[in-house]
């Protein structure tokens, strides 16, 4: 790890209105940021779950045309439990979330102050019937392009939106088929295309995790798909996927990425912790160096403890002056916020460069 010069909890779900009178807010976490003129603007994933609760029984929410909740019970027996975050309906073997999530907008003025609730953004459509989670910013041209994770019946898809204001938004539906998450824009076109980064999450595994790079000439038609990144060491051989949209620094592009371990523990996930990654600025299919060992790792209680233990999920990067300002989720529970110094970010990798190249 790295030194983090600050550690703040900046939300939790106390903190948050729920949608509707029946739900109870269980997680506010995995935020996107943007500077917009003189604030910063952040879009945070809200999750929520049914209050009532029925001994022997789980309730599975989901979002319906009008945007309510409906909510199906299963007996206990019916399911099998993944993690906390999911379950398995032994008829039939279907995946659903036993909590559905929406986006809450906030703002802060000034530094150091307190986030405003501004507004929330629901889920629209077929394609977002079981939530809308984890929120992208990237700045390109005047616009403000959103990529989030549109989970429904059939799976989870990635879907663009975008804002010029963050008060009025256009929706341009799924931009990548399901099972794919983690995906991130970068701020500029590079060789004429738009590039991303993303993640497939295919249920037969031939390799160790991976992320994969893709361009397109309009930000919605994707193509010329290549891995970029496999999960090759163990605090990421489970789940691997970026975090933060890359940022171009003088030696690259620099985004921070998440790595999760294989858990030993049935209905339980492994740590989740963040390492660093930087390609090259001209071809971004190239690795110049990454973590070995992860830069950041759940230290804290709010991180250590929460709806799902022991998670360090990066998700928005902010460059100032000689740090950077790195939001993440906590433990599915919480926002937070550390800081780093660029040098210390910088010496992890650089002198890894070698290493990066053997295991890239």
């Amino acid at each position: 790890m790295i030194a983090r010069l600050s550690d703040s909890r900046l939300l939790q779900p106390s903190d948050i209105q729920q949608s509707q009178g029946n739900l109870e807010v269980i997680g506010v976490f995995n935020p996107a940021v943007a500077s917009i003129r003189d604030e910063l603007i952040m879009l945070a994933r809200v999750a929520e779950r049914p209050s009532e609760k029925r001994a022997g029984w789980t309730a599975l929410p989901r979002w319906t045309d009008d945007r309510q909740t409906a909510v199906e019970w299963f007996r206990d027996e019916e399911l099998c439990k993944t993690d906390a975050r999911v379950v398995t309906i032994k008829k039939g073997g279907d995946l659903r979330l036993t909590s559905v999530s929406h986006f809450q907008i906030f703002r802060q003025s000034t530094s150091n102050q307190p986030w405003e609730y501004v507004a929330s953004l629901l889920p629209e459509g077929a394609w977002e019937e079981y939530g809308i989670e984890d929120p992208r910013i990237t700045k390109i041209d005047e616009t403000y392009q959103i990529t989030y994770v549109a989970v429904s019946r059939s799976g989870a898809a990635t879907a663009l939106m975008s804002s010029t204001d963050f008060v009025t938004f256009e929706r341009q539906g799924i931009i990548f088929a399901s099972e794919n998450k983690d995906v991130v824009l970068f701020p500029q076109r590079i060789a004429g295309d738009y590039v991303s980064l993303h993640r497939p999450n295919p249920s037969s595994h031939f390799s160790p995790p991976q992320i994969w790079l893709a361009r397109s000439p309009d930000l919605i038609h994707w193509g010329r798909h290549e891995p970029v990144l496999r999960g090759v060491n163990t605090w990421e051989s489970d789940r691997v996927g970026c975090g933060t949209p890359p940022m171009l620094i003088d030696e690259g592009w620099l985004a921070l990425y998440h790595g999760s371990a294989v858990s030993n523990i049935a209905g339980t996930v492994g740590c989740y912790a963040s390492g660093a990654l930087l390609l090259d600025r001209n071809d971004p299919s190239q690795v110049l160096a990454r973590s070995i060992e992860p830069i950041m790792l759940p230290t804290t209680a709010y991180e250590k403890n929460g709806f799902v233990p022991n998670v360090i999920f990066p998700t928005a990067m902010l460059d100032v002056g000689d740090e950077w300002h790195v939001y993440y989720g906590a433990a599915d529970t919480s926002v937070a916020m550390t800081r780093f110094s660029k040098r210390s970010v910088m010496d992890s990798l650089l002198q890894r460069r070698i290493l990066n190249h053997e295991h890239s």
